[in-house]
């Protein structure tokens, strides 16, 4: 655990739009916790700790910390939406905006170590469901607009059917946090995101897109 939480320390965690006030810090800080340590780490005293606020105050706000937990993904969801809709609404390039679109995916994807998942499927199953609910809501509908776009700039083959290829790769993207994949394959989830990139774009995209497609580093 140790180890783990000293590794995962020396990588910047992205921003999650959370409320100003005391729930946004409380929020904050649990994100911190369990990013770097996983959900064993987040604890009422570790909270209290980094925040020098009372158990009492944090109850006030959140009744226990699954309902921190659920907070914070549903935050982090939000965000990604955000800001994808953002970079969609500025209708760039699609190099562009499909480069953006998958380094602010992927700045997340990252930021969920393979102890912290394999920590969560084995002590909260109900919390690990909810990644993948985070993933249901979002991928189609941000994939499908930026497929659109492609589409309309010839760098995505006009033949391709959006929705099913955009509902596939929210198949594709739900076991990228599977641990038991990440053990057998060695790879750290932002890798896996990455490989699975190339060959899920690798026959959607028009000889034009694929020489603009980039992955994100």
């Amino acid at each position: 655990m140790m180890a783990r939480a000293s590794s995962q320390a020396k990588t910047e965690l992205p921003d999650v739009d959370f409320d100003d006030g005391p729930a946004g810090r409380i929020l904050a800080a649990a994100r911190e916790i369990l990013l770097r340590e996983g959900y064993s780490g987040l604890t009422m005293d570790s909270l209290t700790a980094a925040l020098g606020m009372s158990k009492k105050t944090l109850y006030v706000h959140f009744a226990s910390k699954d309902a921190m937990v659920t907070a914070i993904f549903i935050a982090t969801g939000d965000t990604i939406r955000r800001k994808v809709g953002e970079l969609l609404d500025t209708a760039g390039s699609f190099g562009e905006t499909l480069d953006g679109t998958l380094r602010i995916v992927g700045e997340h994807v990252g930021s969920l170590s393979p102890d912290v998942l394999d920590d969560l499927q084995r002590l909260a199953p109900q919390h690990y469901a909810e990644i993948n609910a985070m993933k249901a809501r979002n991928i189609p509908m941000m994939l499908t607009r930026v497929l659109k776009l492609g589409v309309e700039q010839k760098m995505v083959r006009a033949d391709v059917d959006l929705p099913f290829l955009s509902e596939y790769w929210l198949l594709v993207a739900s076991g990228l946090h599977d641990p038991a994949l990440l053990t057998r394959t060695g790879l750290t989830p932002r890798k896996a995101f990455d490989k699975a990139l190339d060959l899920f774009f690798a026959g959607a995209l028009t000889a034009s897109g694929k020489a603009q497609f980039r992955k994100p580093g």
